[in-house]
């Protein structure tokens, strides 16, 4: 798992600055937790996201994004409360959900969303 910058953002995930369309530049799919340090939903979701990340490595890239630090991104993606969880598929739009999803809900999006078994 890897924290994001924007910068990091940029070339990993989305150039919001270049691009008006979304063009993800991942070579995977990715999820990307919207967490601050805080929140207690957040703390509950990290651990599975550690689990998935090693149970889809090299099939899935999973990165966090601090909102407290990277407000741009969250006003960006209209982060309104945290967690919220970006599913970025490779050819397709990405799709947000919110609250501290069970594992189960984690491992249907990778299979249905981000097309990866």
């Amino acid at each position: 798992m890897e924290n994001l910058t924007k910068e990091t953002f940029k070339s990993k995930v989305f150039d919001f600055e270049t691009n008006k369309e979304w063009k993800f530049e991942g070579d995977k799919p990715c999820i990307i937790d919207f967490y601050a340090d805080w929140c207690g939903p957040c703390k509950v979701v990290a651990p599975v996201l550690e689990e998935l990340s090693k149970e889809y490595e090299g099939k899935v890239d999973i990165y966090k994004v601090d909102t407290e630090v990277e407000r741009e991104l969250s006003q960006i993606f209209g982060i309104r409360s945290i967690p919220s969880i970006l599913f970025v598929p490779k050819d397709a739009q990405p799709q947000m959900a919110a609250g501290a999803l069970p594992k189960a809900s984690f491992e249907k999006a990778i299979e249905e969303v981000l097309g990866v078994k």
